[in-house]
């Protein structure tokens, strides 16, 4: 019974990473829709890993289920770009400021060493590793929060937009993000509760910035502020 639950979940992972990838990539497009069956027959399984896969899927906003049709991809729009980048950047920086004397030595230590890592996963093009240094460095900013329910709130931010954060790494937009992470480990170090708001802050306008000018380059209505 055991191995049985292994091996499905073998498979859920490898359908989620395939799904994720094509998504991102563009060979499935939104509004499209998913079948379990076909998928079913693609990994030469039962439609019961299929569906959980489906359901990680949704939860993480890459698609959406819809009673009595199914699954269909996503949707992204310059307002969900908008709304999840402001929504984490003022959890996140409220979080990360009220908890800032608690981060320990060994708390910096690791950001250090995560980032570190991402340059380097960067360097390499090994975006799977990269995205989850980058993940497990978000974490570490709010894991000292003593208020569960924002911090399952936050969480629950996170989860339901990976899809954001998966098209800024595939895009390879990310050396402005390891470079703001740097400035928020700084201002860990010295306890400085404002510029640390300012340098999460930083980070999610230039992540949503990226992302907006990339939708709207797909419908061909981005403009440059710049023009």
């Amino acid at each position: 019974m055991a191995k049985a639950s292994r091996f499905h979940k073998t498979l859920r992972e490898e359908i989620i990473d395939t799904l994720r990838e094509e998504i991102i990539k563009g060979s499935l497009k939104p509004g499209q829709r998913i079948s379990e069956v076909s998928i079913s027959e693609k990994f030469n399984i039962s439609r019961t890993p299929v569906r959980e896969a489906l359901w990680q899927l949704e939860s993480e906003g890459f698609i959406t289920i819809i009673p009595r049709k199914g699954a269909v991809i996503s949707t992204i729009s310059e307002n969900d770009i908008k709304d999840f980048y402001e929504t984490r950047s003022l959890l996140e920086g409220y979080v990360a400021a009220q908890s800032i004397e608690k981060f320990t030595d060994n708390d910096i230590k690791k950001l250090n060493a995560l980032n570190k890592k991402m340059e380097s996963y960067h360097k390499k093009n090994d975006w799977r590793n990269f995205y989850k240094a980058h993940n497990d460095f978000h974490k570490i900013l709010i894991k000292n929060c003593e208020n569960e329910l924002l911090k399952n709130m936050l969480e629950s931010v996170y989860k339901r937009f990976q899809r954001f954060r998966l098209t800024l790494t595939l895009l390879n937009k990310v050396e402005g993000s390891i470079e703001q992470h740097w400035q928020i480990i700084d201002s860990i170090k010295n306890k400085d509760k404002d510029r640390l708001v300012e340098a999460i802050k930083e980070n999610a306008t230039y992540g949503s910035k990226i992302l907006i000018k990339d939708v709207l380059a797909e419908t061909g209505d981005y403009k440059d502020p710049a023009e």
